[in-house]
C-alpha cells in the first residue's frame, strides 16, 4: 500500500494549505516571520507530506494526506468606535518596536529629526494587511519585512526618498501585504527586507525536529547564512548601531549635495 504522503499535491491543495496559514496567522498563532516563511514552503511543496509539516502544529491539520480548505476566519471584531492607529514617534530621538508584539491595527511611526524602526517579523499580525502611515520630517522611519512579504508603499517626498528593498514573492503567490503610506520631507523611508537587517532566529528548525519526531527524516531547505561564529547580543547591538550610524552618514551627504545643487 502506497504512502500517502508521499502522494504529489495539486494546486488547489496548496491554496488551502495557504489559507490554513493565513487564518492561524490572524488568530494569533503565527508571527508574520513564521507566516511568510510557510507560505512560501507550501507554493513549493510537492508531496502531502510538504504540506502537512506546515500544518501540523495547527489547529484543522489533517497530518499526512491532502490538505482541506478550513472555514473562512470571521472578521476580526472592531472595538466600539474604532480604534486610532497605533503611533511610534521621535522627536529628535530615536523609537523602536521589534521582538514579539501585536499587531491589531494600522500603525503609525512620526520621525521629526529622529529616527523610528519598526520590526515586523517577529511580530503577531491579527489583520489581513499591515498598513503603516509613515512621516519623516528632517529624519527616518525603517520598517523590517520578512523577505518574501509583498511590499506597497505611494506617498509624497520632498527633497528625501522613499525606497524598498525587500525580496518579494514571486508572481502568482498570495504572500503576506505589507501597505505603506509615505510623506517625507529631507527625510527617509525605507522598507527593508531579512537580507539587509540583523538576522533573527528563523522557525524551521523548530518545525524540522518536531516533524522528525513524529514522520521521520524531511529533506533539507536552504537556509539564509548563518551570523558570524561567536555572535553576540553586544556584537548585535554594536553591528547595528554600525549600520544605522552609516546610513545618517549617507543621508546627510545626500542632502547636502542636494542643498547644494539648488544653490543654498
Amino acid at each position: 500500500m502506497s504512502d500517502p504522503g508521499g502522494m504529489r499535491v495539486s494546486d488547489a491543495e496548496r491554496e488551502a494549505a495557504v489559507e490554513l496559514l493565513r487564518v492561524a496567522s490572524v488568530e494569533g498563532r503565527l508571527t508574520l516571520g513564521e507566516l511568510t516563511e510557510r507560505t512560501e514552503a507550501a507554493y513549493t511543496a510537492v508531496t502531502h507530506a510538504d504540506l502537512a509539516v506546515l500544518t501540523s502544529d495547527l489547529p484543522s491539520a489533517q497530518g499526512p494526506g491532502p490538505a482541506h480548505a478550513p472555514a473562512p476566519a470571521p472578521a476580526p471584531a472592531r472595538p466600539e468606535g474604532g480604534r486610532a492607529r497605533r503611533w511610534l514617534v521621535a522627536v529628535m530621538s530615536e523609537s523602536k518596536r521589534r521582538g514579539k508584539w501585536r499587531i491589531d491595527r494600522e500603525l503609525g511611526a512620526a520621525a521629526v529629526m529622529g529616527e523610528v524602526t519598526i520590526d515586523l517579523r517577529q511580530a503577531e499580525v491579527r489583520t489581513d494587511v499591515v498598513d503603516i502611515f509613515a512621516t519623516a520630517v528632517m529624519g527616518s522611519v525603517k520598517i523590517i519585512v520578512p523577505d518574501g512579504v509583498d511590499v506597497e508603499i505611494d506617498g509624497f517626498v520632498f527633497m528625501g526618498e522613499k525606497k524598498v528593498q525587500v525580496i518579494e514573492a514571486p508572481e502568482g503567490m498570495r504572500a503576506p501585504l505589507v501597505r505603506v503610506r509615505a510623506y517625507a520631507l529631507m527625510g527617509e523611508i525605507k522598507v527593508v527586507g531579512d537580507s539587509r537587517a540583523r538576522p533573527i532566529e528563523k522557525a524551521w528548525a523548530a518545525w524540522k525536529e518536531h516533524w522528525q519526531r513524529a514522520y521521520g527524516e524531511l529533506p533539507e531547505r536552504p537556509r539564509p547564512p548563518l551570523p558570524p561564529h561567536g555572535w553576540d547580543s553586544r556584537r548585535e547591538e554594536r553591528w547595528e548601531r554600525g549600520e544605522e550610524r552609516r546610513e545618517r552618514s549617507e543621508r546627510r551627504a545626500r542632502e547636502r549635495e542636494e542643498w547644494r545643487d539648488r544653490g543654498y
